[in-house]
Order: C-alpha cells, then structure tokens, then sequence
C-alpha cells in the first residue's frame, strides 16, 4: 500500500473531512479494492508521521496538487492573471480549512513558534509554475526579478482571500496592476517579513494551533 496513492486519494476528502488524520484514514475506503474500514490511527501515523507531521504532509500533498491543477488548466495563451486566478480558484473548495492548513505549516518548526518560511516558499513555488507556465521558454534570470514581486502579489491576494473572498479576484487583479508597490515590497524585506509573520501568527491563534 503507497502513502503516496493514499495522499492522492486523501485530497479530494479534504472538502468534506479538512486536513486531517481522518482525511487520511478515511483514503483506503476510496481503493480500486475497498478496504472494509478507515486505517487505524497506528497506521495512519506510519505512513504519514506523528500527530499534526500526518496533517502538514497531507497539507503539503494538496498545495502540491493545486500547482499541478494550475499546469493542467493553462493553454498557450495564459496570461499572468489566469494563471493566479486558476490557482487561487482551486482554494475555494477548502476555502474554511485553509487557515488552519497555513497555520499548521507556520508552526512546524521545532526553533521558532511561528515560522512564516513554509509560508513563502508556498508563494514562491506557485510564482515559480505561474512564471513557467506563461513563459516556458524563458531563461530563469529572465523571470527571476519578476518572481519574487509575484510571490508577494500571491501570497497577499491569498491572505485576503481567507478573510475576504468574495474581493479576492478583484484585489489580486489591482495587485498585478500596480505590481510596481509589490516590488517595493520585496525591497522592504524587513517590513514584508514583519507583516506576514503577524498575519500568520494571527491565522495561527484564530485556528487555535498556538
């Protein structure tokens, strides 16, 4: 039995059942061959890790997933703003349990409570397949620049869309459009790296992880 079928079949469950172990559990229910009950928690914890570690690989699973989605869902044509719209689409179905998903990343560090790296390189990857996939034949140092200011356009626009989804679009497409104060940001480590560790500290609290 791979964990790594097992986490694909866990994704879909996500919607009904969150990022959680039952997610998990509930996956061999879902097998070409059913299995007759969920994985017992011993098994769920040696295929996908100990407590909230089963949790963040599933977590890990579904971002990974989503990036594939935004390659899947994109033509020859796709701009910049389709290819985040995609993405950001592919939130809506686990819309509610997103925070505490990002929470969990946040606080998956055994030095510092709450740690918003796992949270950028999310922001980060997703520029990258955005950058890959409007411009393929790129060479890297081309897009380099231009990633960075879309990691911040991303992961701002996410952030808002947790609180404010019915805007989301809207406010990443004032984002792409004034990417000029995006990059700004990027220039402002310091400031950018305070504001994003209070929003997921914030996550983290309202979540009750911390």
């Amino acid at each position: 039995m791979s964990s790594s079928k097992l986490l694909q079949l866990a994704i879909p469950l996500v919607k009904s059942h969150g990022f959680t172990r039952e997610a998990l559990a509930q996956s061999v229910l879902h097998l070409p061959k059913p299995h007759p009950e969920p994985l017992p928690d011993i098994s769920v914890t040696a295929l996908f890790g100990r407590g909230d570690d089963a949790r963040r690989t599933l977590v890990n699973a579904w971002l990974e997933d989503a990036r594939c989605r935004m390659k899947d869902d994109a033509s020859a044509s796709t701009s910049m703003r389709r290819a985040l719209h995609s993405r950001m689409k592919g939130n809506e179905p686990v819309l509610g349990h997103l925070p505490e998903a990002f929470a969990l990343l946040a606080t998956s560090s055994s030095v510092l409570p709450v740690d918003p790296s796992p949270i950028l390189r999310h922001a980060a990857l997703v520029a990258d397949q955005a950058c890959w996939i409007v411009e393929p034949h790129a060479q890297e140092m081309a897009w380099y620049t231009r990633r960075a200011s879309l990691s911040v356009i991303y992961l701002a626009a996410e952030l808002h869309q947790l609180t404010s989804p019915n805007t989301a679009e809207s406010f990443l497409d004032y984002l792409l459009e004034n990417s000029g104060a995006a990059e700004k940001a990027v220039q402002e480590v310091t400031l950018f790296g305070s504001y994003i560790f209070r929003s997921w500290k914030g996550l983290a609290k309202s979540s009750g992880v911390l």
